[in-house]
């Protein structure tokens, strides 16, 4: 059997700085944060008391559920999840169908911790003795499928409708696993993408290990600075994104648009060996990610037009960046673009990957890199293999037509794809 060429055909976001593709997109080209400071977590005295959180007004909820979905409903990373999936789907004029299942077509939603309020909530109702009172969806809103379950019912999927989960590696993952799933002809379309809760319960873990910026809370939209020889630890974030993958085929067959193609992809581990642990990467298997990525998209190193990065503000972002200096073989002047989400958004933990992907996808579409924000002095290490020129500061128009996106998560475990513009 012939591979199937995969492209995108719908986006969908929900992240701290816009909820829905064109605001996002707004904030992209103006480099708008939506990292703000919080007063739960100063009561709850954290040491880092901002954090990236999408503002999901009443009317947008009411929006994708109903008000029986609504009842008793405590689970931020599955409202985030149907709102960027949802409007994936839409984007594409893909039909919500609610009398037939469609076998041709699936979803890949990923997750890292999901329903952790109504775990909360489910636990004091438990230990008062109240079990009976936890109400009838207390399980769907914190089992770890339950995003990909709840947009599996309700856009009538078919097809393999399942959760990976791969920390901060969790979005790009989702893709490339649709992606695969479609070029080896499985099924013609696929919901792809990742959420992920956010507020004290899901970053007091960071906080406690002290890699969060602690200097910032009076001024949370200068805090996160990914490249920076001041950088000062991540903001965490939370969010979702997600796309709609298709074959070549039946795009065209149904006269769909057509955002960009993805050519090919890689994912690995580094086994925590070779200076890889728990929390930080094996260099040798985040070179062979990139490099194997490169090989599956059948193109030259040298065709890499524009990178976006994992690159999180911390200690680690001059190591990815000498990673892919030596995995792309190109150094100086001659290194592609490349440029961080993160320091508008913060790390979206398990959402990072497919907010991040669908900002690569926009830049493609659109032919702009949005800036690298609160970057006023970049750092040694990074500067040591990339000229200063290759990392924008402001938004920049740029004709191009390869970028790769990768991520890096707790664990050892990496993920790279390739995109083209169509």
């Amino acid at each position: 059997m012939s591979k199937q060429r995969v492209v995108i055909t719908g986006l969908g976001v929900c992240a701290p700085n816009g909820v829905g593709v064109p605001a996002f997109k707004e904030a992209l080209e103006t480099g708008k944060s939506g990292i703000r400071f919080y007063s739960e977590l100063e009561k709850l005295k954290f040491s880092c008391q901002i954090g990236g959180m999408p503002l999901i007004s009443e009317a947008v909820k009411t929006k994708y559920f109903t008000p029986l979905q609504l009842r008793n409903f405590n689970s931020a990373g599955i409202l985030y999840g149907v709102v960027a999936g949802v409007e994936a789907w839409q984007d594409a004029q893909l039909p919500m169908n609610e009398e037939q299942c469609d076998f041709d077509s699936g979803t890949v939603f990923g997750v890292g911790s999901l329903g952790v309020d109504k775990y909360r909530e489910s636990i004091y109702k438990i230990d008062e003795g109240n079990t009976r009172r936890l109400g009838s969806t207390s399980v769907q809103q914190t089992m770890s499928s339950g995003v990909s379950a709840y947009l599996g019912g309700m856009l009538g999927l078919g097809n393999l409708v399942t959760t990976n989960s791969s920390a901060c590696t969790t979005g790009t993952e989702a893709i490339l696993m649709a992606y695969e799933r479609i070029k080896s002809g499985k099924a013609k379309r696929m919901l792809a993408g990742s959420t992920s809760d956010g507020g004290p319960y899901v970053w007091g873990g960071f906080d406690a290990l002290r890699i969060l910026p602690s200097k910032y809370n009076d001024k949370p939209t200068q805090a996160s600075r990914p490249l920076a020889g001041d950088a000062a630890g991540f903001v965490p974030g939370c969010g979702a994104g997600a796309l709609v993958l298709e074959s070549l085929e039946s795009a065209q067959q149904r006269g769909a648009k057509i955002y960009a193609e993805i050519l090919g992809g890689s994912s690995n581990s580094g086994g925590q060996r070779n200076e890889g642990s728990m929390t930080a990467p094996n260099p040798i298997a985040v070179k062979r990610c990139i490099e194997e990525a490169v090989l599956d998209a059948e193109i030259s190193a040298a065709q890499i037009d524009v990178i976006n990065g994992h690159l999180t503000a911390t200690s680690k972002d001059g190591l990815e960046i000498k990673n892919w200096s030596e995995a792309l073989k190109r150094s100086g002047v001659d290194f592609p673009y490349i440029n961080s989400l993160k320091g508008m958004t913060g790390h979206c933990l398990a959402a990072s990957g497919s907010i991040e992907c669908v900002a690569s996808v926009l830049e493609l579409k659109h032919q702009f890199l949005f800036p690298n924000i609160n970057l006023h002095t970049v750092h040694d290490e990074v500067l040591e293999h990339i000229s200063e020129s290759k990392i924008p500061r402001v938004k920049t128009a740029l004709k191009f037509n390869y970028l790769a996106k990768a991520s890096f998560g707790f664990g050892d475990v990496n993920c790279c794809l390739i995109f083209k513009t169509f």
